[in-house]
């Protein structure tokens, strides 16, 4: 456990992007200690800033990608696309763990050291908030790729992924459960809330956590585990203090660049370059679309031969955690299954009006306003298949909801997910699972 733990160590403080290497729990000749809100904000951004791309990877294994074999990146991905997780070739991207532990390295730095050294003030109150909401996003993710979908059933024997606070290198990393990293993330979150001061952050800075993106944070929790009440909740507080949308039948830019409207918070590289080049957009998911009436058509992708390449991301400039819209689709999901049928279809409607023309979005509400509710339902799941493609959060999406069938085509060969495969829940990377043999 050791050498794992020693491992993270090292790829915390070997980072030197901006420059704080500088800061150590400990003080070896010509290093310093952090103390003061200016040292523990430039921590924080280090956090911030090695937070892993790991929506790009997770892309690869949904039905909203196809991958281009013709590419020099093709034989780093294509495992990933034929869902091997298993005795993979060594020249295959693995999903990412050091680094998410890296990044709670830094956060349990923050909130264990900086919360006593740290001068009491409103910047200190928002360190500490935008750590532990950090914090909470981080184990959200990292259980939602690495454990089973919460079922309330089920989840305090299910497997999760090992819950450190500590900043002690010796220590022995055990997975916890499913419901003990919920419980985690819940009582991080219930801490940046105490501690929260700011209520949005602008434009360039919007990668921190703040009032409103922790509500979106609280909301996509709630909807995740199945808690109607809280999801509508926390969706509507949240959407009370921001709730612009984009309307696409003017805007110039797809409403997940980190300067929409709609950004609530821009940490994640949702969709990086090297993903982007390798990829065309699936079949399935161009399929989707009435490419005449639906505005996101041409924002998201651009005709490529007799494929379609997606343009929605590829740069910093689409960094996307959470939006507004995303908001209204976690209200219209939640009173849904909270039987409130009509008021379901008002708030989806109140996203489409935005992204539909005119004639189209006449045509669309009138065919929502005839549907039940089984069959609004399966709309709403498509209309988040449409709205958030190659967002990151597909995969998720797929995993809560129907953990369908899917196939992919590689090489002239078929690979197939079947429907409620155990590979919905990704393997602890090989790396990890070498270097700790409790994993």
């Amino acid at each position: 456990m050791r050498k794992i733990t020693t491992f993270i160590a090292l790829a915390v403080l070997s980072f030197t992007s901006i420059g704080c290497d500088r800061f150590l729990d400990i003080q070896p000749e010509g290093k310093v200690i952090p103390t003061t809100v200016e040292d523990y904000r430039k921590v924080l951004t280090s956090a911030y800033s090695k937070y892993p791309s790991h929506r790009s990877l997770s892309a690869l294994r949904t039905d909203e990608v196809s991958i281009d074999e013709n590419t020099s990146d093709f034989i780093s991905y294509r495992e990933i696309a034929m869902w091997k997780d298993s005795n993979t070739d060594q020249a295959t991207t693995e999903f990412p763990w050091v680094s998410f532990y890296s990044v709670v390295f830094y956060l349990n730095q923050i909130i264990n050291e900086g919360s006593k050294t740290m001068q009491e003030s409103p910047e200190k109150r928002q360190i500490l908030a935008e750590a532990y909401a950090l914090r909470a996003y981080t184990y959200f993710d990292m259980v939602n790729l690495y454990g089973k979908s919460y079922n309330s059933a089920t989840a305090a024997t299910d497997r999760g992924v090992p819950v450190t606070l500590d900043i002690d290198l010796e220590q022995v990393l055990k997975p916890s459960s499913v419901q003990e990293v919920y419980n985690q993330v819940h009582a991080d979150m219930a801490k940046a809330e105490e501690f929260m001061v700011e209520q949005k952050q602008s434009a360039g800075i919007n990668y921190r956590f703040s009032k409103v993106s922790l509500l979106a944070l609280q909301a996509r929790t709630a909807l995740y585990q199945g808690e109607w009440n809280k999801a509508l909740h926390y969706s509507e507080q949240a959407l009370a203090i921001k709730g612009d949308l984009s309307n696409l039948n003017t805007a110039t830019t797809a409403p997940n660049h980190y300067a929409s409207t709609e950004s609530v918070l821009a940490l994640d590289n949702a969709f990086n370059s090297s993903v982007q080049n390798l990829s065309f957009a699936s079949d399935e998911l161009i399929s989707k679309y009435n490419n005449s009436t639906d505005k996101r058509f041409g924002l998201y992708f651009e005709k490529n031969g007799s494929k379609y390449k997606i343009i929605k991301g590829g740069s910093s400039d689409f960094r996307i955690s959470f939006r507004t819209a995303e908001l209204y689709f976690i209200k219209s999901e939640a009173l849904l299954k909270l039987n409130r049928l009509t008021e379901a279809k008002e708030t989806l409607l109140k996203v489409l009006k935005n992204r539909y023309t005119n004639e189209g979005y006449v045509m669309v509400q009138n065919g929502i306003l005839q549907m039940g509710v089984s069959e609004f339902m399966s709309y709403l799941l498509d209309e988040r298949f449409r709205e958030f493609a190659l967002e990151g959060q597909r995969w998720f999406d797929l995993r809560r909801a129907s953990q369908k069938k899917i196939i992919h085509t590689i090489n002239g060969q078929e690979y197939i997910l079947q429907q409620n495969d155990v590979r919905y829940t990704i393997e602890y990377p090989m790396s990890a699972k070498k270097n700790n043999p409790n994993l």
